[in-house]
């Protein structure tokens, strides 16, 4: 039955319906795809805790004109200091960027500062439905006004306005990450393949499988809510890219296996995908669950997140079951061309690096193992140098834009916390209490006086720190502290800084829930899949040991190499999801094929077998997947070199060191103890000595 299911995208009419299949259903999703970033909600929605405080203030400042708004902070520099022509192109300047689309109220200045080496403007901006693509033209308006007839004097926007234009200019290079994945999957499969004619279906069919999930997630952005953002679109390429072709390599490696053994194509993709379905299937299903546990985040943007990757991946699995095989059936075995697996051949005979590691672990596999576990243990002590509070808004960016040199004049000439205030909404009646408390916190320089709008009033204090630093945070928590104790006055404290301090706490509190939750799913899947309890706890070990490895590499590289300043507070439970999800893919590739052996061979030799079977298609799936994580190094965003670093070491230490010497080791030292309490650990093994050699062929190649 199973057999016959799997032979459908490969029949001999069949493949022309799956391929005329997927013609019709790409025509509209092509034209649906282009539409997903107008869909993407890029303001503070998108990203806020939904529970939290500032997330309410946003909501009850509406009527006050300042929910939907956010400073510019234009700052002017002379270091000769700024003449009397300088304040007078400013006051200039700040009566033109009135007349600028979304600018709203009067500006605030021009303020000279004490040392008269820079002038400060600040202008609240407007955050129409586009959120940062709006922001980003009115800056970049404000700019060309700014910069008009300057004549030495240096011009700069930043504060958050400044920050989200530089941000949507990093994030808009989603096209050119598209095209360097591409090239960097590519590039890898003409090495993996030696063949032009294979990598150009694999990219074919993962360009389908990435256009038809970005129509879906379009579509139920459109229609049912569903929350993306930038975020979202950059990372749903690189994981489609990433797991869709390891997928693909583990089905071309079994078809290629299963050509020498049937003189049919499509009986070979039939015995191919009957094969490799389950370990794929298995696979995909662990990231996607993995992925879908991600809605019950706090953070918007990460709760958005899960549920459109998660889609990405099902698709990507879709098409790699149906595209993929009617495709290279309908290609026939010239697509291998140079290196055509012809019928009765055996593929080559020498001895592989795989099979020599494996003849090296079982040596002494206990011995191994052990000291494998220390090393990966030892490495995870640089996770205690992981600063995981969130990133100053100049110490987002791996460049240098202009709101990051912006706000380093800004806090050498001005107070830290000028132009990007705390809000206090509060009942009118109140306000004045509110008002006195305010200004008696510790870290609020002043406060000014309430604007009322009916029944509510909000005030502005502004603080003496940097708004985006711990100080600032402490100043919150003493404000909420101390407006929250006002009876009747229903008072709650919003702002920028009030949004990072929220935000931490929501990532804080989504790490506790979340990553338990994705263990044990993670665990029940294993469970199932092998049909023991052994198995899974020894892999669920190995993948959480190595991810703790790779955050502690990580750490390190990111403190002393490349010196960044620390990690967005979501950064942890992200890398945990994807290293744990796709980590565990590897594992189940290589103990699928064990477990598939072992009945023929036993236990031990079916380690070794299945690690000489499996490690050069793991191998080659390990480094595509890492390549594709590497290429997110190529926006200029702190967030997403730390993550795509982190993803692609945490991957290849699985590919290289946990799968082919970690878990071999373990398998060779625990034997069917493995397979425990399964119908497999309480079968008497065969002695190695009596399985014929047709039965090990079989075994090997997966018949």
């Amino acid at each position: 039955m199973l057999l016959k299911l799997a032979s459908l995208p490969s029949g001999r009419v069949a493949k022309w319906v799956v391929l005329a299949f997927w013609v019709v259903l790409l025509v509209p999703a092509v034209m649906l795809a282009g539409k997903l970033s107008d869909v993407e909600e890029n303001d503070n929605s998108a990203w806020l805790p939904g529970n939290a405080e500032s997330t309410a203030v946003v909501e009850r400042a509406d009527k006050f004109g300042l929910a939907d708004t956010a400073p510019a902070i234009v700052i002017y520099n002379r270091p000769g200091g700024v003449t009397d022509a300088d304040m007078a192109k400013a006051k200039a300047d700040a009566d033109a960027f009135k007349g600028i689309k979304n600018v709203v109220g009067q500006p605030q200045g021009p303020l000279k500062s004490q040392d008269g080496k820079a002038i400060q403007t600040v202008v609240q901006v407007h955050k129409d439905k586009t959120g940062w693509t709006g922001l980003g033209k009115t800056v970049d308006a404000m700019t060309d006004v700014g910069k008009k007839n300057a004549d030495g004097l240096h011009f700069y926007v930043t504060g958050p306005a400044g920050q989200a234009s530089d941000s949507i200019k990093a994030f808009g290079g989603g096209g050119s990450l598209t095209t360097i994945t591409a090239l960097v999957v590519v590039a890898i499969l003409l090495f993996t393949y030696r063949s032009p004619w294979l990598p150009l279906v694999s990219i074919m069919t993962v360009g389908g499988a990435l256009s038809t999930s970005e129509a879906v997630i379009y579509l139920l952005a459109k229609h049912t809510g569903l929350v993306v953002n930038s975020q979202t679109s950059f990372t749903l390429t690189v994981l489609v890219f990433g797991a869709a072709t390891d997928y693909a390599l583990l089905l071309i490696s079994r078809y290629r296996e299963e050509l020498r053994r049937h003189e049919d194509r499509h009986e070979a993709m039939a015995q191919a995908l009957h094969r490799s379905s389950p370990a794929i299937i298995a696979s995909a299903a662990t990231v996607a669950v993995s992925l879908m546990l991600l809605m019950l985040a706090t953070l918007n943007s990460t709760q958005g997140l899960g549920p459109a990757c998660a889609i990405g991946v099902i698709v990507g699995l879709l098409a790699m079951v149906t595209l993929m095989p009617a495709l290279l059936v309908i290609c026939g075995r010239w697509v291998f061309w140079p290196s055509k697996p012809t019928y009765g051949s055996t593929g080559s005979t020498k001895e592989g690096v795989w099979t020599r590691v494996g003849n090296a672990v079982s040596g002494r596999p206990r011995i191994v193992w052990v000291g494998t576990a220390l090393a990966l243990g030892a490495m995870c002590l640089g996770m205690f140098g992981l600063k995981a509070d969130g990133l100053s808004s100049k110490d987002q960016f791996t460049n240098k834009p202009q709101m990051a040199v912006g706000q380093e004049i800004k806090d050498a000439h001005f107070p830290a916390g000028s132009g990007d205030p705390i809000y206090v909404v509060t009942k009118t009646a109140s306000a004045q209490r509110v008002s006195t408390a305010l200004a008696d916190v510790q870290g609020v320089a002043k406060v000014s006086p309430p604007i009322v709008k009916g029944s509510d009033a909000i005030l502005l204090g502004e603080l003496k720190d940097n708004p985006t630093g711990d100080a600032a945070m402490h100043t919150v928590k003493r404000a909420r502290t101390a407006v929250h104790r006002i009876e009747g006055a229903d008072a709650q404290v919003g702002g920028n800084a009030a949004i990072i301090l929220d935000t931490q706490n929501a990532a804080s509190r989504d790490d506790k829930v979340i990553i338990p939750i994705v263990l044990v799913v993670v665990f029940l899947i294993l469970a199932l899949l092998l049909r023991a309890i052994v198995a899974p706890l020894l892999l669920m070990g190995t993948v959480v040991l190595s991810f703790g490895a790779a955050l502690g590499v990580s750490s390190l590289v990111f403190n002393h190499v490349f010196g960044f300043a620390g990690e967005e507070a979501s950064f942890p439970l992200l890398a945990f999801v994807f290293l744990v999800a796709l980590g565990i893919d590897y594992n189940i590739f290589l103990v699928t094929r064990v477990r598939e052996i072992t009945p023929l061979r036993g236990t031990k030799p079916a380690a070794l077998m299945g690690l000489s079977a499996t490690g050069s298609v793991i191998t080659s799936a390990g480094v595509v997947l890492a390549g594709t994580f590497a290429a997110m190094g190529t926006l200029p965003l702190v967030f997403t070199a730390e993550l795509g670093f982190t993803v692609a070491f945490g991957v290849l230490l699985d590919t290289l060191i946990v799968r082919s010497v970690l878990v071999t080791a373990l398998t060779l030292d625990v034997g069917r103890l493995m397979w425990w309490p399964s119908k497999l650990f309480r079968q008497q093994e065969p002695p190695q000595s009596e399985a014929p050699q047709h039965e090990h062929e079989t075994a090997l190649h997966g018949a």
